[in-house]
């Protein structure tokens, strides 16, 4: 009787997405990021919420191992977005259970200015001092060749993001790290199904992160996962992404671990409930089984939407191949498969237009743009407004009361893709219609700067 009623609430949630979501969406305005959702998910989310479960469950069970099949890695953890990702990535390589290795208040990371600020906050939020490199034009990633210089014997992880799913060179960060026993979180919430020489990105380093935000690859409306192959970090992950406890029980399960009531720890009385036993200052960063259920959908439409997503990409770069006397498009180094979040564009110095021009014609024709998110972090409210310590290369220690032009100026490149670059979209539900309105409005802008018509 039970699953007759959910069969037939199913049927008519089926009948309802084919009579209002049914038919494809035709653009106005071109977004440049979006969701792509099809009944699978309303169903799948239907069916969670007949559970009546409402926390994190069989969906949540489901996705985690689907995710770490498709990565190829031993551990997956869902968390509620991909900042909780790079906060609980970031915030286990402090624990004490790693020894040496766990990192201090005062140590030094490396990252980049140009990027999204929750691939910088965690590093911030857990009292240690970025230290920022600045990138290359054209794959718009860390300049790897400029990151030993800035290595100092405080220097204990390296925390960068692939930018919009174009990696950046993991053999000379993985021969670095090596070197001098650092740390690699690959932020890889924009680079979902990327792969650096075979390997999907987020999993050449020691832990991945991930984002299923509507803009990204797949979705649970917000949501996010982290990734690793060592089972240690995986235990501390799910400590701080479950209020810090020492328990690995699931939701609703109790004595999994099979010690629930014959362990010491802490300063505790021998026995204490190991549920109710907390190993690490954490959180709550679980997400919901509606959230997973849709997770579950989305990840088996995931090598399709990546195909769609190259294939916009392409036709962007072949539309647009003409005009590269004023634009730079993106570089693909060697042994690289971007997943391209967006597709980034620069405006050259010389050009008779600038940046500004172009993305505000754009978007005067419904075509969506977005910046290289923060642009050079370093002139953010969030840093020049606050007190905060961090390093520029090879620099000393500064203070961001102290910034200066003459200071942004060690970052040239980052200050140049503030300035010039900016990107627009890929997503899947984009096809070669709106792909050829981008390039039109792009050439038609050009070529009255120049006078053609």
């Amino acid at each position: 009787m039970e699953q007759e009623l959910r069969n037939k609430v199913k049927d008519a949630a089926r009948e309802y997405y084919r009579k209002v979501y049914g038919q494809k969406r035709e653009f106005d305005y071109i977004p440049p990021s979006g969701k792509l959702l099809g009944e699978e998910e309303l169903l799948n989310m239907i069916d969670a919420s007949l559970d009546m479960w409402l926390t994190a469950g069989r969906f949540n069970r489901e996705f985690e191992n689907k995710f770490a099949k498709y990565m190829g890695v031993k551990y997956a953890l869902s968390t509620n977005s991909g900042s909780s990702a790079n906060l609980l990535a970031f915030s286990a390589l402090t624990s004490h259970k790693l020894g040496e290795k766990a990192l201090k208040k005062g140590d030094e990371v490396i990252t980049v200015a140009a990027g999204f600020p929750t691939t910088i906050n965690p590093i911030i939020q857990n009292g240690m001092i970025p230290v920022f490199v600045d990138c290359e034009i054209g794959t718009y990633n860390i300049d790897a060749d400029k990151i030993e210089e800035a290595i100092t014997d405080k220097t204990k992880a390296i925390f960068i993001a692939h930018t919009l799913g174009n990696s950046y060179d993991l053999d000379k960060i993985t021969v670095l790290a090596e070197k001098y026993n650092l740390w690699v979180i690959e932020d890889s919430c924009d680079a979902l199904g990327g792969e650096y020489k075979g390997k999907k990105i987020g999993t050449i380093g020691h832990i991945g992160t991930f984002s299923f935000y509507p803009a990204h690859h797949l979705t649970m409306g917000e949501g996010g996962a982290v990734i690793t192959n060592d089972p240690l970090l995986y235990k501390i992950i799910m400590s701080f992404r479950d209020w810090g406890r020492d328990c690995c029980c699931p939701p609703g399960k109790d004595g999994v671990c099979g010690k629930r009531f014959s362990q010491q720890l802490g300063n505790l009385p021998f026995g204490y409930d190991h549920k109710y036993t907390y190993s690490h200052i954490g959180y709550n960063l679980k997400i919901t089984d509606w959230q997973a259920a849709l997770g579950c959908s989305q990840i088996d439409k995931l090598d399709n939407f990546l195909k769609i997503r190259r294939r916009n990409a392409e036709l962007l770069t072949e539309l647009l191949s003409d005009l590269t006397d004023y634009l730079i498009l993106p570089e693909v180094k060697e042994g690289v498969k971007p997943s391209w979040f967006g597709y980034l564009i620069s405006v050259k110095e010389n050009a008779p237009f600038t940046k500004q021009q172009l993305v505000e014609y754009l978007e005067n024709n419904k075509i969506g743009t977005r910046q290289l998110f923060a642009g050079n972090i370093l002139r953010q409210p969030m840093i020049v407004d606050n007190d905060i310590n961090f390093r520029i290369g090879s620099s000393k220690v500064l203070n961001s009361k102290e910034l200066n032009e003459e200071y942004y100026k060690l970052l040239p490149n980052t200050e140049f893709i503030m300035n010039h670059t900016f990107w627009v979209g890929t997503f899947p539900a984009l096809g070669e219609i709106e792909i050829k309105r981008i390039t039109n409005a792009i050439h038609t802008f050009i070529n009255k700067k120049i006078g053609v018509i």
